[in-house]
């Protein structure tokens, strides 16, 4: 018998349109519970999984793969987005992982190249790399942008960390290495793990949600000896008087939770702080 004349699984029963298992190896039955003879299907293994009866019908994982319709479907599944979570975190922990001492500088996207601060900011990327670190931001404009540049321009490690937006911002022109990300808090890892401490500059939600994140990790000790300075005094201080009066007040926060945040006016005061401390940072 020639080997086109050789009997298939397909050949043990007509086919319908609508019978998906047909396209299936002949040890998977080709509908329900039971095959033609009435019998339960064996038991078979899907990867690490041990399917028995009913189970056991499900398509095999080889031909979901090869012998699928719509080839875009799986990308928008749970499974396939896991895949890209991983590859992102695999790409910034194998980027930065020789990066050396750094520190994470944020600010808002909308400081004007003519404000005090994103002069400070430049005066920020400058004295850090004089102190030896690299500087990481968000890679965007305004505050980010500041830092980059002064780090850029004394020769230092420009880091700009990215996220997808539908809105603002693409990388800086001051960024020498740059990742882009799609989830934030696989870019909020990177923002914690591989710094030393933070230098805020006035900003937005965004920059509050950072410097949130890291007072949380400081006070929960997932991150220990971790300074995080803010700077611009007039900004910051309604917010603090906020704390003080609201959060410490009720009981929600304790007195030692405000030695997490220290507030200075300058670039070299705030260099000073994060410089002296961070060398105990253990990172995460």
């Amino acid at each position: 018998m020639s080997f086109s004349q050789h009997p298939s699984a397909s050949d043990a029963r007509p086919l319908t349109g609508n019978d998906d298992a047909a396209r299936f190896a002949s040890d998977v039955p080709l509908s329900g519970h039971q095959d033609s003879s009435g019998a339960e299907p064996p038991p078979r293994r899907r990867g690490s999984v041990e399917l028995r009866r009913r189970q056991a019908s499900v398509p095999q994982s080889d031909n979901m793969l090869l012998d699928e319709d719509d080839n875009g479907a799986f990308t928008r599944t749970d499974p396939w987005r896991v895949l890209r979570i991983q590859s992102e975190f695999v790409e910034g922990f194998g980027t930065l992982a020789d990066l050396g001492p750094a520190i994470s500088v944020f600010g808002s996207a909308r400081i004007a190249r003519n404000s005090q601060y994103y002069a400070i900011g430049e005066e920020v990327g400058r004295r850090l790399v004089g102190s030896g670190y690299a500087v990481i931001t968000g890679g965007g404009p305004g505050a980010m942008e500041a830092a980059n540049k002064g780090a850029c321009e004394a020769g230092g490690t420009s880091v700009g960390l990215g996220i997808e937006l539908p809105f603002e911002q693409g990388m800086n022109e001051w960024v020498d290495l740059g990742i882009n990300f799609r989830y934030f808090f696989a870019r909020k890892t990177m923002f914690v793990k591989y710094a030393n401490g933070f230098v805020v500059l006035p900003g937005g939600f965004g920059t509050l949600d950072e410097l949130f994140e890291a007072m949380t990790l400081v006070q929960t000790r997932k991150v220990t000896s971790f300074p995080i300075v803010l700077i611009g005094v007039d900004y910051w201080q309604p917010l603090m008087d906020w704390i003080t009066g609201t959060l410490l007040a009720e009981g929600t926060v304790s007195e030692q939770d405000l030695c997490l945040l220290q507030l200075v006016d300058t670039a070299e005061e705030a260099v000073r702080i994060v410089a002296a401390s961070a060398g105990h940072h253990s990172r995460p």
